[in-house]
């Protein structure tokens, strides 16, 4: 196997880091602090051609592989998880679905402006009585002449009030089960969509997170992504990718973790000598630095698949798994070695830890992922 990157991949490696390290660092802190969409940095994002990095240039993407979109992720969420799940929800959830089930007229009137960064996308699954369960969708559609009438709310809904166009997944005949769910784009401001109040979260604050309410709400029938009855495996789908953009996520919070307890291990005196210079402290380190290189080289691989057109459900689920689990526990050890200060917004390794616990949660819990590698294995 060859574990080099290529050319291109390093050079937007580096550009997302410059970005990262230059534009959304510096603010991380107080937007976490205010609950403040980036909305300037997203859009510096969509002009640089972040926000619809593996769309084909035929649809004005950047046309970039799996494995670049993980390697910019990382540099992202390093520096602002909320960045992050900004920027997967509308590449892997969105633009990523479209392109690859929407129709002509789908993909040139919103799958350009959404992967040029003009327009912002939601994904609209979650309900409150469906979660995991994706099956059990309460939000129902009906026919009316070329129409589609919308009734019902989702919850836990990521871009949420800033988002232009949501993709909402309902169910049109609820004899067929998960066959008779179809997925729809809804646009903001058609008459009878509104969205509930940003949620006060624990972390990730700067993303902004709501339930949307539709009461009556008239969907033309070309806004049917795929075709009628498609919309539970159009969800399935589409979430397999946005495993591998979650799993990137918790590696990039994973390594601002490692690199502040570097940073501070350097520092801080103890006992007459930098703390680094402590077994305990080094101990802690190293196995950091192996938990974050197993989450990453996996996230590769899964995205290496992909890139391939080979399965990789098993290995997004694995890579979203694992890596949310370190996210948590390398966010824990860099509060361990910072101490105090770690308790405290001031030293940063408190926000990665609140961050990182939703990686666990969302676009599919790790008992739901353990579900899905569990079928894969048994499948044979």
């Amino acid at each position: 196997m060859n574990f080099d990157l290529t050319e291109d991949q390093l050079m937007i490696q580096q550009a997302a880091r410059e970005f990262a390290e230059a534009e959304i660092a510096p603010s991380a802190v107080e937007r976490d602090k205010k609950a403040e969409f980036p909305t300037e940095i997203i859009k510096k994002l969509g002009e640089l051609g972040f926000m619809g990095m593996m769309v084909s240039p035929e649809f004005d993407g950047a046309g970039l592989d799996a494995v670049s979109y993980v390697l910019a992720m990382i540099e992202f969420s390093k520096a602002d998880a909320s960045v992050g799940v900004i920027l997967s929800v509308n590449n892997s959830l969105v633009c990523y679905g479209l392109e690859k089930f929407g129709s002509d007229f789908i993909k040139n009137k919103y799958l350009r402006p959404l992967a040029k960064g003009e327009k912002l996308g939601a994904f609209a699954l979650s309900e409150p009585e469906a979660g995991s369960d994706a099956t059990q969708q309460a939000t129902t559609a009906f026919k009316d002449g070329d129409h589609w009438v919308i009734n019902g709310m989702k919850n836990w809904t990521t871009n949420g009030t800033s988002a232009d166009y949501y993709l909402v997944v309902a169910q049109t005949d609820k004899e067929k089960a998960h066959h008779g769910i179809t997925t729809f784009i809804v646009e903001k401001g058609t008459e009878g969509f509104t969205h509930g109040a940003k949620e006060d979260k624990l972390g990730i604050k700067s993303s902004d997170t709501c339930s949307l309410m539709f009461e009556n709400v008239r969907v033309p029938e070309e806004n049917i992504i795929w075709e009628v009855g498609k919309g539970f495996n159009f969800a399935m789908n589409t979430l397999n990718g946005g495993r591998i953009g979650i799993a990137s996520q918790a590696v990039g919070i994973a390594e601002a973790s490692l690199e502040a307890s570097i940073k501070y291990s350097k520092q801080r005196k103890s006992f007459g000598t930098e703390i680094a210079n402590h077994q305990a402290i080094q101990f802690k380190l190293a196995d950091m630095a192996v938990k974050i290189e197993n989450a990453k080289l996996i996230t590769l691989k899964a995205a290496s698949l992909k890139d391939n057109g080979k399965k990789y459900v098993k290995e997004a689920a694995m890579a979203k798994l694992y890596a949310s689990k370190i996210a948590v526990e390398c966010a824990l050890e860099a509060i361990q070695i910072h101490g105090g200060y770690g308790y405290v917004r001031e030293y940063l390794v408190e926000r990665y830890l609140r961050d990182a616990k939703v990686t666990e949660i969302y676009e599919g819990t790790s008992e739901i992922q353990k579900i899905v590698i569990a079928r894969d294995l048994l499948k044979g």
